[in-house]
């Protein structure tokens, strides 16, 4: 009988709301549900940046397409020479294909005969790129992937007949390379964009039957960690749908959780819209920004895409490329660095050697890069060109020249009684002394070149500095 007086009062006071749920107290298991972006930028430019990204510091950039066939002039190839009608992309024409000749007919000879995708992601882990972004489809149009709306005009139906963006994305995610996407938003000479474009780009037949079904396919098919969005610049984001993709993209994609995007959705976008910031190709700035953003480079310092006649004299050095990557860091940015394959599938020796060797730089010095934060000084400009980053409580200071006298002056740490000094490379303590103005002189090995950790540019690691 006091079961039942006992059930009778529980039973009221859960009716009556007196009894409440226990408290969550394992935050795994009961988040809030999920934020909801609309389609608008305010809402957009909220979401946080994936943590990936910014911890990954380093990635290698991959334009390849028909314009890999000519291989000649610029990626642009097909602009220049029926767009802005060039007389020395017509000299070209005359002197090397017949009469009549198409860009079209390039087509068929992209033939990717070499690829080896599981050779190419070697290269890039070698190289040290926590990231890989390929080249899906360039402003010509020709998809590298079996597009649904792309008819005749991708790597499937043409050309390779293989599907590239498939096969290179499985090699680098194996080898735990995050997969980014570059995509086109234009095509010069699609019909549909041309008839846009004379109305102004009032009318929306392109981005209906091209732009947006091949962005979602994308999305739906390789699941992509980056898109890379590019040729904007001629039409507003409103033309381009850019909004109501990315709320897609970002509430209800199977990436919504971890996806990256840039800043190329529509031409009032650039540098104030979109996830991390691109502002123009090979960006530099010259203080610290205060926003996420990514310098974008190539090798071939003239070309994106692979050029025939591309001399030594336009191939970016090591100890630039490497310089770049250490100042693009310093000031909280990522370092992307492109190269051009052949119509075959290959990537040259030159490209080869220089990403090693970036790699190479990074097997010694990573631990400065990799997951750093900017310090609170990202540089100083003197004879050694000291630039700063921080990880945890350590802060790392990056040399590009190597003192004469083999001391290395540091202005803006403040030492404490714990600062501590080594050399990434180098296992033994280096001693120093505290600065007669302020900071700290460190007295570096004195080693043989031939012994040091890398040829250029060191790390110094000080702890117990503030």
């Amino acid at each position: 009988m006091k079961l039942r007086v006992v059930g009778a009062k529980l039973l009221l006071l859960l009716v009556l709301g007196a009894v409440r749920a226990p408290r969550c107290t394992h935050a795994p298991r009961c988040t809030d549900p999920p934020r909801r972006y609309t389609a608008d930028w305010p809402s957009l430019d909220s979401r946080p940046l994936p943590a990936w990204f910014d911890e990954a510091k380093f990635g290698v950039f991959v334009h390849w397409g028909v314009f890999s066939v000519p291989a000649w002039g610029s990626e642009w190839f097909w602009w220049h020479w029926k767009g802005e009608k060039l007389p020395q992309y017509e000299s070209f024409m005359k002197e090397n294909y017949p009469p009549n000749f198409t860009y079209g007919d390039f087509g068929p000879r992209f033939t990717a005969r070499f690829f080896h995708p599981d050779s190419w992601a070697n290269l890039f882990e070698a190289a040290g790129a926590k990231y890989v972004v390929l080249t899906t489809k360039h402003h010509e149009g020709f998809t590298n992937w079996p597009s649904p709306v792309s008819w005749n005009w991708n790597s499937e139906d043409l050309g390779p007949h293989r599907d590239l963006v498939g096969e290179l994305g499985t090699a680098v995610r194996s080898r735990n390379i995050r997969y980014g996407l570059y995509h086109s938003l234009l095509e010069w000479f699609h019909p549909l964009y041309l008839r846009d474009k004379k109305n102004g780009f009032k009318t929306q037949h392109f981005v209906r039957a091209k732009t947006m079904p091949e962005l979602y396919d994308l999305v739906s098919r390789y699941k992509p960690d980056l898109i890379w969005s590019d040729g904007e610049w001629e039409c507003p984001d409103t033309y381009w749908n850019s909004t109501n993709f990315l709320a897609w993209l970002y509430n209800d994609s199977p990436v919504k959780d971890v996806v990256v995007v840039n800043d190329r959705w529509g031409q009032n976008c650039s540098c104030r819209h979109g996830g991390y910031y691109n502002c123009q190709d090979k960006f530099k700035p010259e203080t610290l920004p205060d926003h996420k953003w990514e310098m974008c480079t190539s090798i071939d310092k003239l070309s994106w895409g692979y050029r025939r006649n591309m001399a030594m004299a336009d191939i970016a050095s090591e100890s630039r490329i490497i310089s770049e990557l250490i100042q693009t860091v310093s000031l909280g940015g990522n370092y992307l660095l492109n190269i051009g394959p052949t119509k075959d599938g290959l990537i040259v020796p030159i490209f080869q050697e220089r990403l090693l060797a970036v790699g190479k730089w990074l097997s010694i010095n990573g631990e400065a890069i990799y997951a750093s934060k900017p310090w609170r000084v990202q540089s100083e400009k003197n004879t050694t060109s000291v630039w700063y980053t921080l990880k945890g409580s350590a802060v790392y200071a990056i040399f590009l020249h190597w003192p004469e006298d083999g001391i290395l002056s540091l202005k803006s740490p403040i030492t404490t009684s714990t600062t501590e000094v080594t050399m990434l490379g180098i296992e033994k303590y280096l001693k120093w002394s505290p600065n007669p103005g302020k900071g700290l002189l460190v007295y570096l090995p004195q080693l043989p070149p031939s012994a040091l950790p890398t040829e250029f540019a060191w790390a110094v690691k000080l702890t117990g500095v503030e």
